[in-house]
């Protein structure tokens, strides 16, 4: 997730995902499989606040990517200062710091806000953790002792709006993989895990700017690595990046990620705009400093100023109506906004968009930034001003519709669940608490006293809340 515009699980995720790992660790964004669901059982506080149920505090800098734990060890990721990144691991049970990397962050990229330059959540396996940074590209470091193992550098992302980096790598099956959707050169990558060498790469040339989190299905005894992005579902052979099946029935921007239930992809959507809106609205909106209609070659970022003069056919330095269409998005991939939420099938060939759509409801209450929950057989998806909204699993079918959880502000963090509850976190600092039942039922309003765009993360029976400065332990061992 980026903060502009930013059941139970099956076995086999557990052990490709996190080999060395216990089955309740958190070892990714949003957990196993970016799941967002807790495997264990223990159970959770659901009252609690920045001074009550705290197990421990640690402050660590300024951040929006989640705590990442794996074997007792706590990770995060924060700007120690304006040109300082850090990495940063605690013990779980009382978080006493174990080691910390300060690393020099070089130039920086522009970013908006509220997005931070430490922006993605780390992963990790039991031997590494595995950090991205836009400017360094991916470390890996020791997961006991925080010595460096590798880095591998990037291509710096370029965004048209400024929106910044937010993607987050994950790990499979001894490859560390990540995917950088932006607007200049889109890629999927896989890495070797020990020794970060690249083992395949495989551009994306169709998306826009997206931070869509990589997850795997299995399905028809077949593994794929399924990623989001503008306009398209795609498949890939996690061996090789090979794409083995696309559904063409996203919308444009992708900012959230989707998660697996069995042999079911599940994806939430809103996208700027409707239908009939194509990206140059949004470029003119974002751009269009003049408000003329066009786009100058000076009111253009610097490293899209070689795709401004390609599309400036006419070769005036301005991109009309005629040429902004096909300028920035690929013409065969011209995905419009508005909203959509989906059940995709796995496991198919090719084109899939007409035989692997299970279900797909076009419904007002997707967020653009905050990703869904399948908890239970029912779909969670929270958006701006506090609105929850809840859906069957298995076809789509209302359980409740946009319904205020008293809770008002935006949501930049995805829910999750653990512990027969659903947690819910706010950017104003509050982690609302569901029953997890078939009518919308708040247990708790909790205070966090500080502002919160991560996704919340669990492990062995405490809840990781990381806040814009701080890293809390929740837990009902606290006195």
């Amino acid at each position: 997730m980026n903060p502009r515009p930013f059941s139970r699980l099956l076995l086999f995720p557990l052990i490709a995902f996190a080999s060395f790992a216990n089955a309740d660790d958190w070892p990714q964004f949003r957990g196993v499989n970016g799941s967002g669901v807790v495997a264990g059982t223990d159970p959770l506080p659901t009252e609690f606040s920045f001074e009550d149920k705290v197990l421990w505090k640690a402050e660590i800098g300024d951040g929006i990517g989640s705590s990442v734990i794996v074997d007792g060890r706590v990770f995060n990721t924060a700007m120690i200062d304006e040109t300082t990144f850090g990495v940063f691991c605690h013990d779980a049970a009382t978080g006493k710091e174990l080691w910390k990397q300060s690393l020099p962050a070089g130039e920086l990229p522009r970013i908006t806000p509220p997005n931070s330059h430490a922006s993605s959540t780390a992963a990790a396996d039991g031997e590494r953790v595995y950090v991205y940074f836009s400017t360094l590209g991916i470390i890996a470091f020791d997961a006991a002792t925080g010595e460096k193992a590798w880095r591998h550098e990037l291509p710096k992302p370029a965004y048209l709006m400024d929106w910044g980096a937010g993607a987050s790598p994950v790990v499979y099956d001894g490859r560390v993989i990540f995917a950088q959707d932006d607007d200049l050169n889109p890629f999927v990558i896989a890495l070797d895990a020990k020794t970060g060498k690249e083992l395949w790469k495989t551009a994306r040339t169709e998306m826009l700017a997206g931070y869509s989190l990589p997850v795997i299905c299995e399905a028809n005894g077949r593994k794929d690595l399924v990623i989001a992005g503008s306009g398209k579902l795609i498949g890939y052979d996690p061996a090789t990046g090979e794409e083995r099946w696309h559904c063409s029935s996203l919308l444009r921007t992708i900012m959230t990620s989707p998660v697996v239930k069995d042999d079911l992809i599940y994806i939430a959507v809103q996208s700027y705009g409707d239908s009939t809106r194509t990206l140059k609205f949004a470029l003119l909106e974002w751009l269009d400093t003049n408000q003329d209609g066009k786009l100058a070659r000076e009111e253009m970022p610097k490293e899209f100023l070689e795709r401004f003069d390609d599309s400036d056919t006419n070769h005036d330095k301005l991109i009309d109506e005629t040429e902004i269409d096909t300028a920035f998005q690929h013409p065969n991939n011209q995905a419009a906004g508005g909203n959509t939420i989906q059940a995709v099938r796995g496991g198919g060939t090719g084109d899939v968009t007409k035989t692997h759509v299970v279900w797909n409801i076009d419904n007002k209450s997707p967020s653009n930034l905050s990703s869904p929950l399948v908890y239970n057989d029912r779909v969670h998806v929270v958006k701006s001003g506090g609105i929850s909204s809840c859906f069957d699993a298995t076809d789509g079918s209302t359980v409740w519709d946009r319904t205020r959880l008293k809770n008002f502000g935006d949501y930049y963090a995805s829910p999750i669940g653990a512990d027969g509850k659903v947690y819910i976190a706010g950017r104003n600092g509050f982690v609302v608490v569901l029953d997890d039942k078939p009518e919308l039922t708040v247990m708790a309003k909790n205070d966090m006293g500080e502002e919160i765009l991560a996704t919340p993360s669990v492990a062995d029976g405490r809840l990781f809340i990381r806040t814009r400065e701080n890293v809390y332990c929740i837990s009902n061992e606290a006195k």
